[in-house]
């Protein structure tokens, strides 16, 4: 999968949790996705566990699907998680 070369920063990460009319971002493995149109995020929270706005690499491994969630058609390839 080819990735923007767009730096997100952790700044801006954060503050694209769905509040106040933001876009909903979360951070997998230093890619961040745009999740705002996922039926899953429209809560602004995904399955009662995850907000948006993280990184949720670590969480990932406890979750019921695989990575593969960040290929369907509603996610959309922000850039890289740019490192602190």
């Amino acid at each position: 999968m080819d990735h923007p070369a767009r730096n997100v920063t952790e700044v801006e990460l954060r503050r694209n949790d769905g509040g106040r009319g933001s876009r909903k971002y979360v951070a997998f493995n230093g890619i961040v996705y745009d999740v705002t149109d996922c039926p899953k995020w429209r809560l602004d929270m995904h399955e009662n566990l995850h907000f948006p706005g993280q990184d949720l690499t670590s969480e990932l491994p406890n979750a019921p699907h695989k990575e593969e969630v960040f290929t369907r058609p509603c996610v959309k390839v922000i850039g890289r998680l740019q490192n602190s």
